[in-house]
């Protein structure tokens, strides 16, 4: 990350149709990018302009849906473009958040049975299984290893969407340690629910059962997208995640996945979590001694 430290250039501006407005900040995701995406969206959001119906943050860049009756386009891209002036005079670097630790069962058994199911025509290596090629294309030693890189350091919730709930992960390290595997050659027509995959530079978690072309390495043990709000960490809303949140994956034994299932079968399982203030000048600075001390948060729950 810490070749990301340039000052970024002015966003570019542009509308679609006549309801949103574009705000794309740079052409390629980066932390600093992605932090000031969502600087934006959130001061924009306090700022409570009638008119506003949505704000959606990306990796590079946000969708402003508006009524145009009510607020006028100018108005509007006035308003982004003095927050974004404002943020620049400032130097706005600190995010409130929270870190959530997220228990995975790697190498399970309902991705390996899709992954089987999709390999001639479909995988790169065909005679392999997705971790195996994760570690091969990152020059590790076996999938025992890139699982523990997969893990021992957090990941930060760059985006939300493609389908409900699903959030999309970029590892807090430096862009060369960065895991990257190439996505499936050709889309699955399958994806187990609640998938823990990687396309690229970036992780995600496959909020439902579908499609996808990620690789998949195992499944969280708990949801993520819960239209019902059945469990207590969905009571404000259906879907867990928000940019901007940090994620700690913690691998489990078969035997864990099944007790977490029992207590959310029972209604009793919760997310342990923990609130943080997610400094970017200190990330750049120091990524893996930062990221012991925001991992540490978890340590009193």
């Amino acid at each position: 990350m810490t070749t990301e430290t340039a000052i970024l250039p002015g966003a570019r501006y542009t509308w679609g149709g006549d309801e949103f407005l574009f705000v794309e900040v740079s052409e390629a995701m980066s932390l600093p990018a992605n932090f000031k995406v969502m600087s934006i969206a959130g001061r924009l959001s306090d700022a409570g302009l009638p008119g506003i119906v949505d704000i959606c943050p990306a990796n590079a860049s946000l969708l402003v849906r508006f009524d145009p009756d009510v607020l006028p386009p100018e108005q509007l891209e006035t308003a982004v473009r003095d927050i974004e002036r404002d943020l620049t005079s400032h130097q706005e670097r600190a995010l409130e958040t929270r870190i959530v630790e997220v228990p995975v069962w790697y190498e399970d058994p309902f991705t390996a049975e899709v992954a089987q199911r999709f390999r001639e025509g479909f995988h790169q290596e065909p005679e392999g299984s997705d971790i195996d090629y994760a570690a091969k294309v990152n020059h590790l030693k076996d999938a025992a290893e890139f699982i523990q890189r997969h893990h021992e350091q957090p990941w930060l919730v760059s985006m939300v969407g493609f389908v409900a709930g699903l959030p999309f992960l970029f590892q807090l390290v430096d862009r060369e340690k960065q895991l990257e595997v190439p996505k499936y050659l050709s889309p699955r027509t399958d994806t187990p629910k609640l998938t823990v995959g990687h396309g690229g530079c970036f992780g995600c978690i496959y909020s439902v059962r579908g499609a996808g072309g990620y690789q998949m390495f195992g499944v969280a043990a708990a949801p993520i997208f819960d239209p019902g709000q059945a469990l207590a960490d969905f009571k404000d809303f259906m879907v867990f995640f928000r940019p901007g949140d940090i994620v700690k994956f913690k691998p489990v034994t078969e035997a864990e996945y099944n007790t977490i299932q029992a207590e959310i079968s029972a209604g009793t399982f919760r997310y342990r979590q923990a609130p943080v203030t997610f400094d970017l000048s200190r990330a750049l600075a120091d990524p893996e001694g930062y990221n012991r001390e925001l991992m540490e948060a978890l340590n009193g729950i």
